[in-house]
């Protein structure tokens, strides 16, 4: 959400734009004058205006001219004196100046040819983007001054539409947005997260919109995607006569352009089809056929995104995809799409939002909410299958399996956490619709940690663990250690692992399973030796039964009240059993009392126990819910404290001929 400063050879580019004195606007005075309500000390600077002003054409070009002015209160906002322009396919950027009002002393003012400007950087599998930055360095951001700038943008956007973004991580003491459209044009307004604000008229079909006094969205842990609890209007351009490039009035008016770009992208050549038949062949039933198609796609076909023009919103066609192979999420799923159908399936893309969150059930559409395309499967009638289990029902085109082919290690039939209980466009030949993603069951995902311990009048102990992981587990692990460029520094990740749970220990022995393979969970076997892991209090053995794996979180643990919900990774089910044999002449003297905590949202339930020689710790943490709403935080801050009290306790060990003499 916040700016960083990008660096040029290691010298933040703030200090590479010259200024020169110079007045600043009209506007950015009478902002810079207006009084100001107090605020707290976390507040590092104030938007205290902020303007957006949209001139529609007839030709459906789109002119716009984007104001901001900002007071620095404390040295951390200097980094709002800055101003950020975004160039792209359908948007040019005419003319960026900036200025700073100081407490005392002349305006400075930096000019447009002051402007550096740069592509952005490419990553996450990016082979080219259009996607340019200007960016402008505004003098003396110091605590006390206000800076500000004007940038206008011109373009021919591929949907007319925009989305009026008003709400910061810092206050917004005004904001205003003002429409011009030709005569006989309409626009449709759909508002987010703020009660809906009628515009005034100003005459000559043209509206403004003027909000005042909006309070800071501050980042919190675990918090939902910043889109999705930020105030917005999204606003749809509407010519008096149909028009492709129409701003979407509903959901199905989007899908519809979806559709319209994917036409005949899915058609194939010889070469899939014997592709096809070839990962096909002695593959005796349908679900099969199915894993090994997306096996192939997920694993031969490579990540690789081109988006220049509209190439950001268009698939490539399914023949170059595999002859290239490669190819971005939107052309993984062209090319799956067109292989499934050589098998009798049909398909359907899924445009959705990699961010939990970012896309409601009350959301307007626009292209802007979306960041990934996903493929929804039909499934024949009557076909039934334990490994599908990320599927829905739409009433019209019956169960849907939902597939995620960019992620290369998660299976089909699997849905990534992030993805799951989240809300997707569905698009068909006729339109399309807003759906809400599945959500597995809890055991889909987690840890499953066996551990058999023992345990020396020294204190020192001795572990043989097994480890088993599903789900994004088991998918994160796969992923990190396919990174290790050093097969001595696979290690590390069963380190890392043990070291949040023990302060001094040495793994002896490790092996890996299932690294290559989805179809099958990831797993770790390793030996580790941990002196002194029991405390000596006298004749007595202090040892903690809870030996590995933290549950318990310090999210809420904080001086201000929660302001937003708490949202979770995904839906988990995490279970240990650890079992610790005595040292000889040994015997337990005091146990830790059982740990029962049950909510809607989560549970967890742990005991422990001695038979024989053997002192056994089992326990279970599920999370049920993916998010948790203000109203029960309350629950779980008790959850986590519970937790975080059953994971300290521990069991007190006696010599047996002491404790024969009490």
């Amino acid at each position: 959400m916040k700016t960083v400063l990008p660096m040029v050879g290691g010298v933040l580019l703030a200090l590479l734009a010259p200024a020169v004195w110079g007045d600043a606007p009209a506007w950015m005075h009478a902002a810079a004058n207006a009084p100001l309500p107090s605020y707290d000390e976390r507040t590092t600077a104030v938007l205290i205006y902020s303007e957006d002003i949209v001139t529609v054409l007839p030709d459906g070009k789109k002119k716009s001219i984007e104001r901001r002015a900002y007071r620095i209160l404390r040295p951390e906002g200097r980094e709002y004196a800055m101003a950020w322009g975004y160039i792209s396919h359908d948007s040019r950027i005419g003319s960026m100046r900036g200025w700073c009002i100081p407490k005392q002393g002349k305006d400075y003012e930096v000019k447009d040819r002051d402007a550096l400007e740069r592509s952005l950087s490419i990553f996450n599998g990016e082979l080219a983007t259009d996607l340019k930055v200007r960016y402008l360095t505004i003098p003396a951001g110091d605590p006390g001054n206000v800076v500000g700038y004007e940038i206008q943008y011109d373009g021919r956007p591929f949907v007319l539409e925009d989305v009026w973004a008003f709400q910061r991580e810092v206050p917004v003491k005004e904001a205003r947005y003002t429409l011009q459209m030709p005569p006989g044009w309409e626009y449709k307004a759909s508002w987010l997260n703020h009660a809906k604000v009628e515009p005034s008229a100003s005459g000559g079909n043209q509206w403004q919109w003027v909000l005042n006094d909006l309070p800071a969205l501050r980042e919190e842990a675990r918090m939902p995607a910043f889109a999705g609890i930020s105030g917005r209007m999204t606003v749809a351009f509407l010519a008096p006569e149909a028009n492709a490039r129409n701003g979407f009035r509903k959901w199905s008016d989007m899908g519809k352009w979806e559709a319209d770009l994917v036409n005949g992208k899915r058609d194939i050549n010889p070469s899939i089809d014997q592709k096809v038949a070839e990962i096909t062949a002695g593959k005796a039933t349908l679900p099969d056929k199915m894993q090994a198609i997306a096996g192939f796609m997920q694993k031969d076909i490579r990540y690789v995104a081109i988006e220049l023009g509209i190439g950001g919103y268009q698939p490539h066609a399914a023949a170059d995809i595999f002859s290239r192979h490669y190819g971005d999420c939107k052309d993984k799923a062209t090319l799956l799409g067109a292989m499934l159908k050589q098998i009798g399936l049909d398909s359907f893309y899924v445009v959705i939002n990699d961010r939990h969150g970012a896309v409601g059930e009350d959301s307007a559409p626009g292209l802007g909410l979306f960041n990934h395309i996903i493929l929804a499967i039909k499934l024949p009638d009557g076909l039934a299958d334990s490994r599908f289990e990320a599927v829905v029902t739409d009433p019209e085109l019956g169960r849907l399996l939902i597939f995620d082919p960019t992620n290369e290690k998660i299976p089909i039939g699997q849905l990534p956490g992030y993805l799951q209980a989240n809300y997707g466009l569905l698009v068909t030949p006729t339109g399309g619709e807003l759906i809400r993603m599945p959500q597995l069951a809890s055991a889909s995902n987690g840890i499953v940690r066996t551990g058999k311990f023992t345990l020396d009048a020294q204190g020192t102990l001795r572990a043989e663990v097994m480890e088993t992981r599903k789900g994004d587990y088991a998918s994160d692990e796969r992923y990190a250690q396919l990174a290790v460029q050093n097969s001595k520094d696979h290690v590390k990740r069963i380190e890392q692992e043990v070291s949040h749970s023990i302060g001094m220990f040495q793994v002896t022995g490790a092996t890996m399973t299932g690294l290559s393979s989805t179809e099958v969970p990831f797993g770790y076997s390793y030996t580790f030796v941990a002196p002194s892991y029991a405390k000596q209090a006298g004749n007595l053995l202090v040892v903690r039964p809870r030996v590995m794996g933290l549950c318990s979180s310090d999210l809420l643990e904080t001086k201000e009240p929660r302001k937003f919900p708490v949202v979770f990774e995904g839906p988990e089910k995490d279970s240990d059993t650890f079992e610790i044999t005595l040292p000889a002449g040994y015997q337990v003297d005091d146990l830790p009392v059982p740990a029962d905590a049950e909510y809607s949202f989560a549970s967890y339930h742990s005991k422990t126990e001695v038979s024989g020689n053997k002192l056994k710790y089992t326990r279970t943490f599920e999370i049920k819910e993916l998010s948790v709403p203000l109203s029960k935080m309350d629950d779980l801050k008790k959850l986590y404290r519970v937790i975080a009290s059953d994971e300290r306790n521990t069991a007190v060990l006696t010599p047996a001929a002491a404790a024969a003499s009490k």
